[in-house]
């Protein structure tokens, strides 16, 4: 892949779709990872799984507040995506333009969150450290703020779960809590946003004045979920409510987020989605797990209990405890040659394989609704905790209640393709190959 300074556009620029270079923080072709004089500490994976926790109780209390989790077209547009370690966070990042003239921002993308918002100047309350320059509205031509009357305003409740407020002259102010404190309060606004090539007068966002917590060196979020007020809605008469990602296997290496539909490959396989649990989150039905060619005895209630969604945000996936204790059991059985290792963090199936040069593991796999087998890759099964332990890259909930998630590690090797309005999820071999 050629090297291109960080917001070079390149690709070709035609009726279905126009390409945006980013860079791993890290990566060769990173200017600011060689910042000396601004270093940037890559995370920890002990901070990086305590981060996912604090990640996934957020969903679990916005799924089910009653929970024991506390409360807290034929277009597209290509965005590679790399991997958000590069800015103190363990999810993936996109670079997107906002205003006029258009500032470039880097976004955490997030498939379990409606609302898409940005830190705004001035920090009425505070902001945190971020990589580019905080977005000003005095200084873009096409920026508004958006009134409490209106639609759009009342829209933020089922996006937020928080109800909106007005400020003395009226302007909408949005609240979004997050399960670890983490926070972004300001005005809901309109202004221009750019995709590449691609531009969206009006678009709804969050102009937040005062942010706290654990979102990296990001610019903020960038919403890929179901409700009216996301980016997926709001771009449908151009992109048609279809997109796909191809997350980054390593530091170095390149993804892409694809708004619009590309060519499906015949070795694609869907999994309608399960549209009972409202608007926001994508659902999918587990029907089965498989170890080494052995299928769990685990009943299908212990699954349909909380459901289960696929989440870009989440690091590791979650699944209910009996199926998680199911899974630890027979794994262990399959995995008796290798040396126990201590618990790491909240990964509590590890082997010591100091000593060994290659290991023998079983393959995982998962079947959707619609029979829809998805086969793990070892980069999929397992996480390096230190150079001699490795852990099982899956985790259980607290609670029968909490919802499962099917996270990012586990998407890897596959594209994944959201069809939001024809109700279905593609999983494609390959990769960002």
């Amino acid at each position: 892949m050629p090297c291109y300074p960080s917001g070079y556009e390149s690709g070709t620029s035609n009726k279905r779709q126009s390409t945006l270079e980013v860079y791993h923080r890290y990566g060769p072709c990173s200017q600011l990872g060689q910042d000396k004089a601004n270093p940037t500490t890559i995370p920890s994976l002990s901070e990086i799984l305590m981060n996912d926790e604090f990640h996934v109780k957020s969903i679990q209390a916005q799924v089910n507040p009653n929970s024991n989790t506390k409360n807290l077209n034929d277009k597209k547009a290509n965005l590679p995506v790399q991997s958000g370690r590069s800015l103190d966070t363990g999810n993936y990042i996109v670079t997107i333009g906002l205003g006029t003239p258009k500032k470039t921002l880097s976004f955490a993308f997030d498939t379990g969150s409606d609302l898409t918002w940005t830190q705004c100047e001035p920090c009425a309350g505070s902001c945190y450290e971020q990589q580019e320059p905080i977005f000003n509205p005095s200084t873009s031509t096409t920026y508004s703020n958006v009134s409490c009357s209106s639609a759009q305003c009342s829209q933020l409740l089922s996006a937020t779960g928080n109800k909106p407020g007005c400020t003395s002259s009226s302007t909408c102010i949005y609240e979004i809590l997050y399960g670890d404190l983490s926070s972004s309060v300001g005005f809901l606004s309109k202004d221009k946003l750019t995709i590449t090539r691609d531009t969206f007068p009006n678009f709804l966002f969050g102009c937040g004045q005062d942010n706290e917590g654990l979102f990296g060196k990001t610019a903020g979020i960038l919403a890929l979920g179901r409700n009216p007020i996301s980016i997926i809605s709001q771009t449908a008469q151009k992109y048609g409510k279809y997109f796909s990602y191809c997350l980054p296997s390593t530091s170095s290496q390149t993804g892409y987020l694809t708004l619009g539909k590309n060519k499906v490959s015949d070795n694609v396989k869907f999994t309608p989605f399960d549209n009972s649990h409202g608007q926001t989150f994508y659902f999918i039905n587990i029907l089965s797990i498989t170890i080494g060619g052995r299928q769990l005895p685990i009943e299908q209630s212990v699954f349909k209990t909380s459901g289960c969604i696929i989440d870009s945000g989440t690091v590791i996936t979650r699944l209910p405890p009996a199926a998680y204790a199911t899974m630890r059991i027979e794994f262990g059985k399959q995995m008796s040659k290798y040396k126990i290792a201590p618990a790491f963090s909240i990964l509590d199936t590890c082997y010591d394989v100091s000593g060994y040069t290659t290991i023998t593991i079983p393959v995982i796999s998962f079947t959707f609704s619609g029979n829809v087998k998805v086969n793990l890759a070892p980069s999929e099964i397992l996480v390096a905790a230190s150079a001699t332990t490795i852990c099982l890259a899956f985790a259980s909930n607290k609670d029968v209640s909490d919802v499962g998630i099917f996270g990012n590690t586990q998407q890897k090797t596959f594209e994944v393709i959201y069809d939001v309005a024809g109700g279905k999820l593609g999983f494609g071999p390959g990769g960002c190959q």
